[in-house]
């Protein structure tokens, strides 16, 4: 079938009617979807929008990864390492486009942020719980962050559960552990409440995987992923920060942090330190 005047046919095979049959609208229940965006700003400002979708897309980003996050735990747990590292997988292309997202958010001028930026009162994607339960899942936890979800039930049982179960790193330390690795008992017992802290006494375990990948391939791939992983994760710190620069200088947080010095800190945090310090010894 060609294609004349710039008009394309429909095929007649193409269904038309959707008054007894799934449509696209209904499968994604795209009323509730995008109706879900409402500015505040009265009258609305033009570029409140923009804000919103940007924060709202990111949060079905974050679902997503904390679903392959959890799958991946789980498949861990089983033994199951190739599984495991396919969701690993989909969780960095996920990374690279919430980084990505930052530059549309960075099309948000200082003069036009401020014209809507008081009907967010103290809202701050720093009381993002999905965020905050990924951060706790890779293993930077700290109880302390419960108490901004005091007053949400279902964000509070959320990050609750992650700051209590194992991290992603605590899974495939015990996964090495079951495969003959010698990980100490006190890593295979710590309390998973907490967060990880670089334990020297894991680097000649790596040192001796990364000195024969081909002998341990597997631990190998797995911990090269991880660092994918974690670098992924600070380059979107660093693009939140200077999104967050590039907008407001050197302002307070909505939320009541000091902002850009609060978020700087963050780039000092850490998930798997062991795979960093390896690079030293070879």
């Amino acid at each position: 079938m060609s294609v004349e005047r710039n008009t394309r046919e429909i095929e007649g095979s193409v269904v038309t009617d959707f008054r007894d049959r799934m449509s696209y609208g209904g499968y994604l229940d795209l009323d509730t979807l995008l109706s879900a965006q409402r500015p505040l700003s009265d009258p609305e400002h033009h570029d409140e929008l923009l804000f919103i979708v940007q924060h709202q897309t990111t949060e079905l980003w974050l679902k997503l990864v904390l679903h392959e996050l959890g799958a991946a735990c789980r498949l861990l747990r089983a033994d199951q390492l190739a599984p495991a590292l396919k969701c690993i997988a989909r969780v960095k292309h996920i990374q690279k486009t919430l980084t990505e997202q930052w530059s549309v958010l960075a099309t948000l001028t200082p003069a036009e942020y401020a014209q809507f930026r008081g009907v967010l009162g103290n809202a701050s994607g720093f009381q993002s719980a999905q965020y905050r339960a990924v951060e706790f899942t890779l293993g930077n936890k700290n109880a302390g962050m419960l108490r901004v979800f005091s007053s949400d039930a279902a964000a509070h049982a959320l990050v609750e559960a992650a700051l209590n179960a194992p991290s992603l790193y605590d899974e495939f330390l015990r996964l090495l552990a079951r495969s003959g690795y010698p990980i100490p008992e006190s890593v295979l017992e710590r309390d998973v409440t907490t967060a990880w802290t670089y334990t020297p006494e894991l680097v000649p375990v790596f040192t001796e995987v990364y000195r024969d990948p081909q002998t341990h391939w597997a631990a190998y791939e797995t911990c090269e992923e991880l660092v994918d992983l974690e670098d992924n994760f600070q380059l979107w710190r660093f693009r939140h920060l200077k999104t967050v620069e590039r907008i407001i200088g050197l302002k307070a947080g909505t939320g009541g942090s000091s902002g850009v010095p609060f978020l700087q800190r963050a780039l000092d945090l850490t998930f798997f330190p062991e795979l960093y310090a390896v690079r030293t010894e070879l």
